[in-house]
């Protein structure tokens, strides 16, 4: 059973020592969509003379902004690195990299599908890095190594960091311990999402950091947890609509009827997101593209 971490309490603006090599900084930013804040990494050793690597440096908060500087003091960055760019994520990138002289490196914007829901935090359009990376791609620094892994759903663009010296993951927002990943189309993908959960079953990492919350440890299982979550969904939505339910408000009304109205808006995002994906799979269709203001139904076999 999916069993969430709600158990944290971060000290906002102190630096807290995590493992030998990673280091966090959580700014004030708390939300629906945030938790309790975003977690800004520092990967290296603490006396690392040849630089230390940022992970997600996160909103340009001046008080944020204010606690890397002051942790960073006297020390080098070599390198910024952006999980995606919602703006929890990226907008302390540039500023940092002026404060550093440091490159940002993350996952191409290019292709990314931009929408007007307000539904999540939205995304940073003004982010783009200085090195594009790719899956798969390896960057050493001074007693780290870091693996680009493309992850994307939460966002095309979503990569997570592997540290080959603790076979940790920053896991972003694609793994959160506190709750679900929000998957909102266009940008996010129901079907990218599934299987890039899937692409992490077969990897060896024995910790996950996200970006909000605790560490999450022994996380197999727990990602095990989040397909079967999503699975459970989709058989919802199936049941739902066998019972009359046509439309996206309908779903959301009985599906998440014990959960605040104030998040119905995300969660309409995230059955749409499923929809969509339902539709692409052919176990559903709908009266033309799959949108908020569909009718769905289910496949008729013939």
């Amino acid at each position: 059973m999916l069993k969430f971490d709600k158990n944290f309490s971060p000290e906002y603006g102190n630096s807290v020592t995590l493992s030998p090599l990673i280091r966090r900084i959580v700014a004030q930013n708390p939300s629906p969509f945030t938790f309790h804040g975003t977690g800004t990494y520092i990967v290296g050793r603490e006396d690392s003379s040849g630089g230390l690597a940022v992970i997600d440096p996160g909103p340009a908060m001046p008080s944020h902004m204010h606690a890397l500087e002051n942790y960073l003091d006297g020390k080098q960055v070599s390198h910024i690195f952006v999980t995606h760019n919602h703006m929890d994520h990226s907008p302390a990138a540039h500023p940092l990299q002026q404060l550093t002289g440091a490159k940002i490196y993350a996952f191409p914007v290019d292709g990314q599908t931009y929408s007007d829901n307000h539904t999540e935090e939205g995304l940073d359009k003004e982010f783009s890095p200085d090195v594009e990376l790719a899956d798969g791609e390896i960057i050493h620094g001074d007693g780290w190594t870091l693996e680009a892994v493309h992850t994307p759903g939460h966002l095309s663009n979503h990569l997570c960091f592997a540290l080959h010296e603790e076979k940790a993951l920053f896991s972003g927002d694609h793994v959160m311990g506190w709750s679900t990943s929000v998957v909102s189309p266009p940008d996010g993908h129901m079907g990218d999402y599934l299987q890039s959960l899937e692409q992490l079953l077969v990897r060896d990492d024995e910790i996950y950091y996200p970006t909000h919350g605790n560490p999450i440890p022994d996380p197999e299982p727990f990602v095990e947890g989040l397909l079967q979550h999503r699975r459970q969904r989709e058989e919802q939505i199936l049941q739902v609509i066998k019972s009359g339910a046509k439309t996206i408000p309908d779903m959301v009304d009985i599906i998440y009827a014990d959960v605040p109205s104030y998040l119905h808006p995300a969660a309409a995002r995230s059955v749409l997101a499923h929809l969509i994906h339902m539709v692409e799979t052919r176990r559903l269709q709908c009266d033309g593209k799959p949108e908020v203001n569909s009718i769905y139904e289910l496949t008729e076999h013939k």
